[in-house]
């Protein structure tokens, strides 16, 4: 018997087990509409397997076994048992660019909508369940993404949503994603604006020339703030003048901030309900490094949570922590020097430190941290 569960993707997958076998053991299927099977799949038995939000037909619910898992839909305005990622076209199906009030129709402010009508912290058992279902679907499918990568190719980019598209940091950050994704590596950050934004709009201008990069930033400055309005509206413009990203990108947002937009730069999406999940999640995931650039409180709380993993090398080794802005985070928001003497005196340890304010310094970081890792792969869309 098979140790873990065979996920099985589709049903044309399905259908090619089925022309082997005759008995499905210990296989998992999520999100599938049983129908488009018709009679092929009622000759073969289902033992040990997982039926996750699936579709069933009568007939097809007598060959599965009681040692099998059924798991029905909720009744709430998301899948809980989604099997792929967010995107843009996903959350803001029904957002129209001329039209900012059309946001209001859209699947994402919808589910917001939901959320906070049932409370942030919810009360109602079947909404628990729910949201606990639906963030359980979202990390499966996010490592089935990762999986795809060697981690030490994966970097994040931290700092603040308030970050305006206006102020020349968002400009660098924007850049320095550009030359990263360029070289071969994921770009990840909370996946929401500020300097989040800005690390996937540099992600999904990767293999385009700076000039095109500058022209793109012209176009998101008449609204600068994700209070704005228009917000949103300038940036699906934007991707509407460069459509079809070369490159990919991961942002990890949260419904908890659900008044600050995702940016629909990234190109996958995995949106969860706990914020604790996706905090950690994010730190995990970028195994390949850090980038702070200025941020406040929650910046504040990233950057000790990332020195507790490398200290103990919860993962077996330590990434890099650099510090893009010398002067904000030496006298502004002094955690480096506090960093640094804490590693002097021993309180820390394993920490690889930097600060710059050269973006090319923070590649050459990145790129000489781990020598012995095979060369990152372009990974194009």
């Amino acid at each position: 018997m098979p140790n873990h569960y065979h996920e099985i993707a589709s049903i044309d997958e399905l259908r090619e087990m089925l022309q082997r076998e005759e008995r499905i053991e210990r296989c998992a299927f999520q999100d599938m509409d049983f129908t488009a099977l018709a009679e092929e799949g009622y000759t073969a038995r289902y033992y040990d397997c997982l039926f996750m939000g699936c579709t069933l037909t009568r007939p097809m619910r007598i060959q599965i076994d009681k040692s099998s898992l059924v798991f029905s839909h909720i009744d709430v305005p998301y899948n809980c048992f989604r099997n792929a990622l967010y995107t843009a076209e996903s959350l803001y199906d029904n957002y129209h660019v001329g039209h900012p009030e059309s946001y209001h129709e859209c699947f994402d402010y919808k589910v917001y909508a939901h959320y906070l009508d049932k409370g942030k912290v919810a009360t109602d058992i079947k909404e628990t369940l729910a949201r606990t279902l639906h963030d359980h679907a979202m990390s499966d499918a996010l490592q089935e993404m990762l999986s795809q990568y060697d981690e030490r190719h994966i970097v994040g980019i931290m700092g603040g949503h308030g970050l305006l598209r206006t102020d020349p940091a968002y400009h660098r950050i924007a850049s320095l994603s550009k030359r990263l994704t360029e070289e071969g590596y994921l770009m990840v950050s909370g996946g929401g604006p500020g300097a989040m934004e800005a690390t996937h709009l540099g992600a999904w201008m990767a293999g385009r020339s700076a000039e095109e990069l500058s022209q793109a930033l012209a176009m998101l400055s008449p609204a600068p703030s994700f209070k704005d309005p228009l917000w949103l509206d300038t940036a699906f413009r934007v991707r509407q003048q460069f459509p079809s990203p070369r490159y990919v990108s991961l942002g990890v947002p949260t419904w908890l901030y659900g008044h600050e937009p995702a940016t629909p730069f990234a190109t996958h999406i995995a949106k969860y309900f706990e914020n604790a999940l996706r905090e950690d999640g994010i730190l995990t995931i970028a195994k390949g490094g850090i980038v702070y650039s200025p941020g406040s409180a929650g910046t504040m709380q990233e950057i000790f949570q990332d020195a507790v993993q490398n200290h103990y090398l919860s993962f077996g080794y330590a990434s890099p922590m650099i510090f893009l802005g010398t002067d904000y985070w030496m006298h502004e928001m002094p955690v480096y020097p506090l960093l640094q003497h804490l590693v002097d005196q021993g309180r820390y340890r394993n920490l690889m430190l930097s600060i710059t304010d050269d973006e090319l310094e923070v590649v050459d970081k990145i790129k000489s941290s781990f020598p012995d890792a095979p060369a990152p792969k372009q990974q194009k869309h």
